[in-house]
């Protein structure tokens, strides 16, 4: 069986996010089930009765460490649970706490040192599990957990098929304790969530899920996750930080993820998961001054997990803002800490847009041919990178920096660098069909729609099918539009115009935005 690789753009989470919450959201779903019941036959949660499950809490300690591990400071946290693994080592929710441990310092580093003794210890803890007398919807979960957070490593780090089977063993379990004890909160949000990314997966890969019986449904995964999201439970802050990444994606609530994760980081400044969020969510609405704010200000110290992501998201907010040598430091620091293989392509690019951009040709140059040796081809930035460097066609400056002033949110600027560019009968297709959607976004982030509707319908024109992301990125604005227009119908050709282009930079991550736009229109 080949490898699908479903890259992570596609669900706008990066490594530096905590990696239980990417088991669910990492770039294979896989798996099967021998028994498929319809989402709608899993009973639904009783109301008010989620004090049923009481019984089934972590223990203080274990919670304890659990609260640290969720601000990334890894190292109190096992000394919060070290006491507990000597008391109750056997027990569910010191084992559980003690795989989210390991597989969020595993994931987050991307260190493939620390990857075949978490999978050994994974096993023994499995098989702990198995042998255990606590017969606790916890205990159940707990083993489900465990397989997920296994299948999410095995795929990370290329053992594809291993992670299909523990995937299917995962979702089997989940979908168990959901049906067992419907008022476990914790098991409706990881089932809930593996429903909601299967279900909104691009048609490409429905074969592989039909081969291997994986349902899954955007509506009865919503209901579950908002359910896990909205009351108490132990595991209630990872639910609310699924729920509101999935809305902000998917359901254009992006204001209103940002202010809930500002809200957060408020109320504990100590929290690294919270600050990387803060920094992301801004960074993805354009508010670059915002993100970097946060950045300079996120907590660090002895007992924090490093987090070598953060520094290449600064490169890039350092680049919108035109301050070159800041993204190269960053840029650096990022290649230089960390252990993984994604991002890397995509860093040598950057640098060399940094050096590009202030006229250090020589650097450049010598930034662009690490392109190729620089780690893998599994998300798009990585891809976007590689096909640059293959194409071997020369960037146009002014659409470029324009490119990054938009990402940067500073639009007026955008529209001025863009007066000059000068089209000429020697202009690359590619720069013709960039132009008019460059013009459209900015256009877009200051409010003139009408505008920015013209542009992107002059996108496709000019475009047709060619293999360039710019076109069904114009139709997926267009449907975003005329649905928040009420122009049901308009909206579905748009989305349906989306789906229909070949093969492009960022199909993954645009078809399915388009498919759960149009099961929402249904």
């Amino acid at each position: 069986m080949g490898r699908i690789h479903l890259n992570l753009r596609t669900y706008q989470l990066r490594p530096g996010l905590l990696l239980w919450l990417l088991a669910l959201l990492w770039p294979l779903t896989t798996g099967t089930l021998t028994a498929r019941p319809h989402p709608r036959q899993i009973p639904a949660p009783e109301e008010g009765n989620a004090a049923s499950s009481l019984n089934f809490q972590l223990s203080p300690a274990a919670r304890q460490a659990y609260a640290e591990l969720l601000k990334l400071r890894t190292a109190p946290a096992r000394a919060l649970l070290r006491p507990e693994q000597q008391r109750a080592a056997g027990s569910a929710g010191t084992l559980l706490v003690a795989d989210c441990l390991d597989f969020a310092e595993l994931m987050i580093t991307q260190d493939a040192r620390r990857y075949e003794p978490l999978i050994d210890a994974q096993d023994e803890r499995l098989a702990q599990l198995e042998k255990s007398p606590e017969q606790t919807a916890l205990r159940a979960y707990a083993a489900a957990e465990i397989r997920l957070h296994q299948a999410a490593a095995q795929v990370a780090f290329q053992h594809e098929l291993q992670g299909a089977w523990s995937m299917r063993q995962a979702y089997a379990g989940m979908l168990q304790v959901v049906r067992r004890y419907p008022n476990y909160l914790p098991a409706r949000k990881t089932l809930g969530m593996m429903q909601f990314f299967i279900g909104s997966l691009p048609e490409g890969y429905r074969w592989f899920l039909k081969l291997l019986g994986l349902p899954g449904s955007v509506e009865a995964g919503l209901q579950n996750l908002r359910a896990a999201a909205q009351q108490p439970n132990d595991f209630q802050p990872e639910a609310q930080i699924m729920l509101a990444l999935v809305e902000e994606t998917y359901y254009k609530k992006k204001e209103q993820a940002v202010q809930l994760a500002t809200g957060w980081a408020a109320r504990q400044p100590d929290n690294l998961l919270f600050s990387y969020l803060v920094i992301s969510l801004n960074k993805r609405q354009h508010h670059t001054e915002a993100a970097l704010a946060a950045y300079r200000a996120r907590p660090t110290g002895a007992g924090y997990l490093p987090v070598a992501y953060l520094h290449h998201m600064a490169a890039d907010l350092y680049l919108y803002q035109g301050q070159y040598a800041a993204s190269e430091r960053a840029n650096l620091v990022f290649l230089r800490d960390f252990q993984g293989q994604h991002y890397r392509k995509d860093a040598a690019f950057k640098l060399y847009l940094a050096c590009w951009l202030r006229g250090d040709n020589a650097a450049a140059e010598r930034y662009r041919r690490q392109i190729p040796t620089a780690g893998r081809t599994v998300v798009e930035e990585d891809t976007y990178a590689q096909r640059f460097y293959e194409g071997q066609q020369p960037l146009n400056a002014h659409l470029t920096r324009a490119r990054l002033q938009i990402d940067g949110g500073y639009y007026r600027e955008a529209l001025i660098t863009l007066e000059a560019f000068q089209e000429t009968p020697r202009t690359l297709l590619r720069d013709r069909i960039e132009a008019p959607y460059r013009r459209a976004r900015a256009w877009q982030g200051l409010g003139r729609l009408d505008s920015a509707r013209l542009l992107y319908r002059q996108t496709m024109a000019v475009a047709g099918n060619a293999p360039y992301y710019f076109a069904p990125q114009s139709a997926l604005q267009l449907g975003y539009l005329y649905q928040a227009e009420g122009q049901k119908s308009t909206a579905r050709y748009y989305f349906q115009k989306v789906l229909a282009y070949p093969k492009h930079e960022y199909k993954n991550s645009t078809d399915a935005k388009a498919k759960v736009a149009l099961q929402e229109l249904d």
